[in-house]
């Protein structure tokens, strides 16, 4: 984690986190068992940049605001694949962008400070990389595919 502090309540953040991910997709315009569910497995190193506003400490307490920018790298996203769903491969967009939003509240105790917080993260893009035929009934049916995620986090300083 690291920590700018910008002045007295407002702090400017890098929380870089790797992350694993499972979607299971079902297409149920599809009559085939084998064909309309795909498990997408992914793993992202994600890259929010942050601005922290902290309320007044109260004992060893100190709630808190935050919002901010992130970038995904999907190192599982397939998207430059010769391969797509019609051969069992599903792409996604390999970088993507997002606006996160959270609250929290900073605990302290003698020897570290324990910040917990509910964050969303909201993606600004379509990550679906379509089948070559615009047809497909696993692409040609999605508008578009977005993240849209919710996080507890837990952060020892």
């Amino acid at each position: 984690v690291g920590n700018l502090r910008l002045i007295e309540s407002l702090d400017l953040r890098f929380e870089p986190t790797l992350e694993y991910n499972k979607r299971d997709l079902i297409f149920p315009h599809i009559i085939d068992p084998n064909r309309a569910r795909r498990e997408v497995s992914t793993t992202y190193l994600h890259f929010p940049l942050l601005l922290k506003y902290s309320a007044v400490r109260t004992g060893n307490i100190r709630p808190f605001i935050m919002g901010g920018f992130s970038q995904n790298i999907n190192l599982s996203s397939n998207e430059d694949s010769k391969e797509d769903n019609y051969e069992g491969t599903f792409r996604m967009k390999r970088i993507t962008h997002n606006y996160e939003l959270g609250v929290g509240v900073d605990f302290y105790f003698p020897h570290f400070k324990l910040s917990t917080s509910l964050r969303g993260s909201f993606g600004l893009q379509d990550e679906l990389v379509r089948d070559f035929n615009e047809n497909s009934p696993w692409t040609g049916y999605i508008e578009s595919m977005k993240t849209r995620a919710v996080f507890i986090n837990f952060t020892f300083h």
